[in-house]
């Protein structure tokens, strides 16, 4: 089998859930030429909301590899995956073949046949054929990089 970016589990639990609170300042942040900044924030926002829509259904992944680079996932990124969500051709997946968990995009083409797409042009689109142990685990809702 092709080398696949592989994913490790980063452990989270909701039972014990307690917001994540963090300042959100009211100006915005130019990413041109730098504007005056203020010491002005506008409310405190929960990042357990935020980033989670369902906290059951939810997990967080961490990505190794490079081959999601072009669809803005780094080496060591932290995804937050959502199981309840429906995927389409196109979503960024988790998907398990075998023992082996990768993050790619989803694909189908017009004869049926289902492709996990790397963003990353060193890389070649894997074929999901019937005789792999395959399963979709979720969909990518965010992603965050460190820098």
């Amino acid at each position: 089998m092709q080398e696949i970016t592989d994913i490790q589990k980063v452990s989270l639990s909701f039972e014990n859930y307690k917001p994540a609170y963090c300042p959100l300042v009211l100006s915005k942040v130019s990413a041109g030429f730098p504007s005056p900044a203020e010491d002005y924030i506008e409310s405190i926002i929960d990042l357990n909301q935020e980033l989670v829509r369902h906290p059951a259904t939810t997990f967080f992944v961490r990505a190794n590899g490079d081959s999601m680079v072009n669809a803005g996932i780094q080496p060591n990124a932290t995804l937050v995956v959502d199981r309840m969500l429906e995927t389409k051709p196109g979503d960024i997946v988790v998907a398990r073949i075998g023992d082996e968990m990768l993050v790619k995009e989803l694909q189908i083409d017009d004869e049926g046949k289902v492709w996990l797409v790397p963003r990353n042009e060193n890389y070649k689109p894997f074929e999901i054929t019937p005789d792999l142990d395959f399963e979709v685990w979720g969909k990518v809702i965010w992603s965050i990089n460190k820098h």
